[in-house]
């Protein structure tokens, strides 16, 4: 996964604040709503490049690095690293802002893998880049 002292390399997919009512007993935010987010940016990205309707499938190689508190603005970068015949792998990176200013710090790491479907839900080709 990409980054530089500054910040994310990979396109900004998807910027929200994590709330009160996204923590875990910890009063940090739990690691299930940021997988979500990575989870929608991922999707969001692959609906783009596959024009139409993608589903999950695969969903690895998660890095906890550090914590996201309340208040932070989480922003979701992805990178298109392999293509399939129906498949799209993203890498996908989360940044915090800490209380919304200051330099982002990498939180979290993933891929995810999306399938193109079909309106019956099954797999369809990829449409040519």
């Amino acid at each position: 996964m990409s980054e530089t002292a500054a910040g994310p390399c990979w396109p900004l997919a998807l910027r929200t604040v994590a709330m009160p009512a996204d923590t875990n007993p910890a009063g940090d935010i739990f690691g299930g709503w940021i997988m979500f987010q990575m989870d929608l940016a991922a999707g969001l990205a692959a609906t783009a490049r596959a024009h139409g309707r993608v589903a999950t499938v695969a969903a690895s190689n998660f890095q906890f690095l550090q914590p996201v508190h309340v208040g932070d603005a989480v922003s979701c970068h992805t990178e298109l690293l392999r293509t399939g015949r129906t498949s799209l792998t993203y890498g996908v990176e989360v940044w915090a802002q800490r209380h919304r200013h200051g330099a982002p710090v990498k939180v979290t790491a993933a891929e995810f893998t999306m399938v193109a479907v079909d309106g019956n839900g099954r797999p369809r080709p990829l449409p040519p880049a």
